[in-house]
């Protein structure tokens, strides 16, 4: 065999054994070192590397490079359920056999991989890093995350949201043979442990009935066994963004729950708030910070001036990432019903503009109070959807409009 053709054996084998892997595995490196006399010594080092089982939910490939983010489940318990991975020249993208498939058909058939990085992410949510290798799966799934309203023989019912199409659904889910339940922490417990009222996030398929409600195989299962979901059926609360964030006290803007809160209010954190990620897992402070989605509860006790202030009893820190612009509304001809321009920046250039679509949806919200109607030369911080045209300049649908700097309205000191 030529040194050629072993090359090619040694490189498949390698990719080949990276596809199988069950869990975050260390490979090791030899660093050549000497001691005092001289003499060579061979020193071994760990490298780690993790996984996330998921599809791809995002792709971005601009000047700054190519990135997908994917969804789903660390391959141990201590890895990523979603994660922001670069694609580079050396990140090897294959099927299980070591063939390699392009980027675009693993996201236009929704297909499944395994993406194995390495230990240097960042502490942002979702965290960030560079992909080694994707691997392509040869079953599909998709996954739930919600609430058991019902024990089965065989399993549970759950009521939630696809975390994949946000879609509301309620699936009839049996447990496989080796289903492996977890609580939020990544202990393992028992079928009888989980009780009706719970959030779960489990992932099953690839077949599902056609029937009403849907069934499905699960076999891996993460519980929130806390049982504080009252907090959030009985608090009021606010479906939001943090905006600002100034010692233990940040700024939560959106959406009131439908048991009652307000759009725009300032809440303090300290060690009697709960802070968790959406699977239940416990969060530190470091977990609030500007420009990250969340769910925030609160007493129905606030101060009476504006915005309003109270403490926070409990914050949901959502993964899904924001997309923002700072700028200033300008006047334009092109713009339909609904819409206004934000200029970023002195340039006359387009390139970094952005027209936003101002729908039914839009929660707009004057920092000063009062009337919140959009008007040229106010300066806004718009949050809006991932989703947006190529044109120059680019248009998308606003999330949240919040009015920084009106001239004609004197801010309060």
């Amino acid at each position: 065999m030529t040194n050629k053709n072993m090359f090619k054996v040694l490189t498949t084998a390698t990719i080949l054994a990276m596809a199988v892997m069950p869990l975050a595995v260390s490979a090791q490196d030899t660093t050549s070192v000497s001691n005092k006399d001289g003499q060579a010594l061979i020193q071994k080092q760990e490298r780690i590397v993790l996984g996330t089982m998921g599809q791809i939910t995002n792709l971005v490939n601009d000047k700054t490079g190519k990135f997908i983010t994917v969804t789903g489940r660390g391959l141990a318990t201590t890895d990523q359920s979603e994660i922001v991975l670069s694609i580079t020249k050396d990140t090897k993208i294959v099927d299980s056999k070591g063939k390699r498939v392009p980027l675009k058909t693993i996201m236009d058939e929704k297909k499944v991989i395994k993406a194995f990085y390495g230990p240097m992410l960042t502490k942002s949510i979702p965290a960030r890093g560079t992909a080694l290798t994707l691997v392509v799966q040869d079953q599909s799934f998709t996954a739930i995350n919600g609430t058991v309203s019902e024990l089965t023989d065989t399993g549970i019912v759950v009521h939630g949201k696809d975390i994949y199409s946000a879609f509301e659904d309620t699936v009839v889910l049996h447990f496989a043979d080796k289903t492996q339940i977890l609580d939020q922490n990544g202990k393992v417990i028992k079928a009888s442990e989980i009780q009706k009222g719970m959030s779960v996030k489990a992932f099953y398929g690839p077949a599902v009935t056609m029937s009403l409600p849907p069934q499905s195989t699960t076999n891996y299962v993460v519980v929130n066994t806390t049982m504080e979901e009252s907090v959030q059926e009985t608090n009021p609360g606010t479906d939001g963004i943090i905006t600002n964030v100034a010692d233990n006290k940040f700024t939560v803007i959106g959406s009131p729950m439908e048991q009652g809160g307000i759009d725009y209010v300032i809440l303090t954190a300290d060690e009697k708030t709960e802070i968790v990620d959406e699977d239940g897992k416990s969060l530190t402070l470091d977990a609030l910070k500007a420009d990250v989605r969340v769910d925030a509860y609160y007493g129905p006790v606030m101060t009476m001036i504006f915005p309003a202030q109270t403490h926070a009893d409990k914050i949901v820190v959502k993964a899904t990432e924001t997309n923002k612009v700072e700028g200033t509304i300008v006047a334009s001809d092109d713009l339909t019903e609904g819409q206004v321009y934000v200029k970023m920046g002195s340039s006359q250039s387009p390139y970094k503009d952005v027209i936003l679509n101002i729908t039914k949806d839009t929660k707009v919200i004057s920092m000063f109070g009062g009337a919140a109607e959009l008007k040229a030369g106010m300066k806004v911080t718009a949050y809006h959807s991932p989703m947006m045209t190529k044109s120059l300049p680019g248009i998308t649908n606003a999330e949240i409009v919040v009015i920084t700097h009106d001239e004609s309205i004197v801010a309060p000191k």
